[in-house]
């Protein structure tokens, strides 16, 4: 039986067969076989000849397969922890679906851009995002409902920034954009830390967490985001308490 290594091998000389053959579609598919092949043992080389597989894809006019195997591209470097390159693939998949008017799946792929972004401390990219698929999806019945998780999720990169005109900014906007946002534990979340942040207030800051916490249980994702925004109210009370 072949090895990852050796299968991917022969089915990259298939792919380059069928390119002399001018067969792209089936090139495309002999790069994608061996990009799964290499998948469990060289990362590296999985990445290369699915790119190879996209690139066929894309000249034959294929771009919805195109999209399918950027984002496994994507996912293959969030397996392997690369935010960074993760992020720059789930954009390229999220372009390709949208022009193929695959919105929903698009959404899921910007999303995943908005969550690194974050984590790699690119709020604007990530609010940018997640209050557009706020706006999007008001106008959804079936998403409706996901709305106030999207502008939690934007308010909470706001608060990352730590500008409280524009954290106060963009709570009004959100209460423009969806009026029964200011009624949601969402909202009362964002503006309780605000107001915290507003009074170098750690003790509030913490109790409002807890508070939403043991309702709805925050993710690893927004526990980084809110300990970030912890340890800048931190130092703001030490840097108070050096000055008296």
């Amino acid at each position: 039986m072949l090895s990852g290594d050796q299968a991917g091998a022969t089915y990259l000389k298939l792919a380059s067969c069928h390119l002399k053959l001018d067969s792209k579609h089936e090139a495309a598919t002999a790069f994608a076989d061996a990009g799964h092949c290499y998948k469990k043992t060289n990362i590296k080389e999985a990445v290369s000849c699915l790119e190879q597989a996209v690139n066929a894809f894309l000249d034959n006019g294929r771009i919805s397969m195109a999209a399918r195997y950027e984002k496994e591209i994507a996912e293959l470097y969030e397996q392997d922890q690369h935010f960074e390159q993760a992020m720059e693939y789930y954009e390229k998949a999220a372009d390709l679906f949208q022009g193929e008017e695959v919105t929903t799946t698009a959404n899921q792929c910007r999303q995943k851009v908005a969550q690194y972004a974050a984590q790699v401390e690119q709020y604007q990219k990530a609010v940018e995002i997640y209050e557009d698929i706020a706006r999007q999806s008001l106008n959804n019945n079936l998403l409706k409902y996901g709305v106030k998780g999207h502008l939690l999720n934007a308010g909470l990169c706001q608060l990352c920034k730590g500008d409280i005109v524009a954290i106060t900014n963009a709570l009004e906007r959100y209460q423009d954009l969806d009026p029964t946002f200011s009624g949601t534990r969402e909202y009362k979340l964002l503006a309780d830390i605000a107001s915290a942040i507003d009074e170098e207030d750690l003790a509030k800051f913490t109790d409002c967490v807890k508070e939403f916490d043991s309702m709805t249980q925050l993710d690893a994702w927004k526990t980084t985001l809110l300990l970030r925004v912890k340890e800048k109210l931190k130092a703001k009370e030490m840097e108070e308490d050096d000055l008296t």
